[in-house]
């Protein structure tokens, strides 16, 4: 024999169980300042004993906020990405939404497609990574008229990134102290906002301590650990290989890494290894690399509340730009002595 399928609970059946009106109990579950402790107490825990569920279209209707966020990532397969989907995603839960998420896999027409798609769907915001748009989105506000957030696109109003020309910096001084002259840089054209911070950090380093900018030295990476395996061959095929290796990401050294050791042409022995982003497999690496640490989690946290903040229409949301760190683990070390250029001769 089948059951009944239980109906849901509406507010009006806990008004008629209570014996107030719906408004009061609306106002209760919702923590009204006008009603009392008691009253409220009593209202929440009928509502619990009766199985109430509130309803996310009602709520909306009301407040014209879906309790839902989209969220634009580059590709799901994005290792630095997973500690900043958990900021976004535990800043969310605390408030109460939902995060929903699509791959724009770093093409601008997807994007805006995604984009699109949340808006019809009533997201209460979007928050974009690796974003293909970056600024234009001030021009397509007419189009997209709801609150959006991107994460390291600091020329956008609303944005939180790492200084990604200082943690470039740090990496390529360190590497500078360490004796090294010959600094190569593996690139990533398909992030070019970011790409263009570090590479600047790369060049003032080398430009303050005299050290000609070889644009020779500055070869395409494109992120990816094939990438970074590319640009290693290269070097290796050139007459005078780098000593040292400043990379976009910690995908593209550890490709670099992987290319040099099939070549016997050891790190840090022969060639030294900077990284960027800190993923959790740099420090388990072997060699563990030496990287900048990018604070993924707190870029997604921030990203959620500044995305708040735009939804309840606060006017104090500032771009932030968050410190990068840079740690020293075991693919870097001084230049050979047998590779430092002899003074005076």
């Amino acid at each position: 024999m089948t059951g009944k399928v239980r109906a849901s609970v509406s507010i009006k059946d806990i008004a008629r169980a209570a014996g107030v009106s719906p408004s009061t109990v609306s106002r209760a579950l919702h923590s009204h300042p006008g009603i009392s402790a008691e009253t409220g107490d009593r209202i929440r825990l009928l509502a619990e004993e009766m199985g109430y569920t509130p309803s996310l279209p009602a709520r909306s209707l009301v407040t014209r906020d879906t309790a839902t966020i989209g969220m634009v990532i580059t590709h799901a397969s994005d290792p630095f990405l997973a500690r900043l989907v958990v900021g976004v995603e535990e800043c969310a839960r605390s408030e109460g939404y939902a995060v929903f998420l699509s791959s724009s896999y770093r093409d601008a027409e997807r994007e805006q497609e995604v984009i699109r798609s949340f808006h019809e769907r009533r997201a209460s915001g979007v928050i974009v990574t690796g974003s293909q748009i970056g600024t234009g989105y001030l021009e397509l506000s007419q189009r997209f008229p709801l609150p959006i957030v991107l994460t390291n696109c600091s020329g956008y109003p609303y944005s939180v990134s790492t200084d990604n020309q200082a943690g470039a910096q740090q990496a390529v001084e360190h590497l500078v102290h360490s004796g090294h002259r010959r600094i190569a840089y593996v690139s990533n054209q398909r992030s070019s906002r970011t790409n263009r911070e570090r590479l600047a950090g790369y060049r003032a380093v080398l430009q303050e301590h005299a050290i000609p900018v070889d644009d020779d030295l500055v070869l395409e990476g494109d992120g990816t650990l094939e990438g970074g395996a590319r640009a290693a061959q290269q070097m290796l095929a050139s007459s005078q290989p780098p000593t040292a290796v400043f990379c976009f990401n910690d995908m593209a050294a550890i490709g670099v890494i992987h290319a040099f050791n099939r070549a016997d042409y050891r790190v840090p022995h022969c060639c030294s290894v900077v990284g960027f982003d800190d993923l959790e497999l740099a420090g388990y690496y072997c060699p563990p690399l030496t990287t900048v640490r990018q604070p993924s989690y707190e870029i997604g946290r921030r990203a959620m509340r500044m995305l708040l903040k735009l939804i309840q229409g606060r006017e104090d949301v500032q771009t932030e730009i968050l410190p990068a760190e840079l740690v020293v683990r075991e693919t870097t070390r001084p230049v050979p002595r047998s590779a430092r250029k002899e003074k005076g001769r």
